[in-house]
């Protein structure tokens, strides 16, 4: 059975800004300053983008502007931005979170502090 890549001319295209990013800043850039070099690339390329989303408080008495996604492009996919050591469990169940919250299907989560760039592809299993 062969399974399709979801949205693939898109994430194609952000893991190349992706490399275009690490490639400008090097490894030891913080979060912020991918980010702003990245949103550079989202305009210049045209795509359609929310910096920062805020995600309503998931129960009462949780912390407002407490979960802020990096990225959501085009509506579609959700894009987490990292600067450490090494990818943990807790990032990649943060961006589990963050696309069922948002009924998404598709994160992308990005480790800048690498040496080689190696984005993970991350699906939501209880998109509808």
């Amino acid at each position: 059975m062969k399974k399709e890549i979801i949205y693939k001319k898109l994430s194609y295209k952000l893991n190349g800004l992706f490399y275009e990013v690490h490639n400008e800043l090097g490894r030891f850039k913080n979060e912020k300053q991918c980010a702003d070099k990245f949103e550079q690339f989202l305009i210049r390329e045209n795509i359609k983008y929310k910096r920062e989303y805020v995600l309503p408080q998931s129960f009462e008495g949780e912390n407002k502007n407490r979960n802020r996604i990096d990225f959501i492009i085009e509506d579609k996919i959700i894009v987490e931005f990292k600067c450490k050591s090494f990818i943990t469990k807790e990032d990649y169940f943060q961006v589990l979170r963050y696309l069922a919250s948002c009924n998404l299907r598709l994160g992308l989560l990005v480790n800048f502090r690498q040496k080689h760039l190696v984005p993970k592809r991350i699906v939501n299993p209880e998109y509808k």
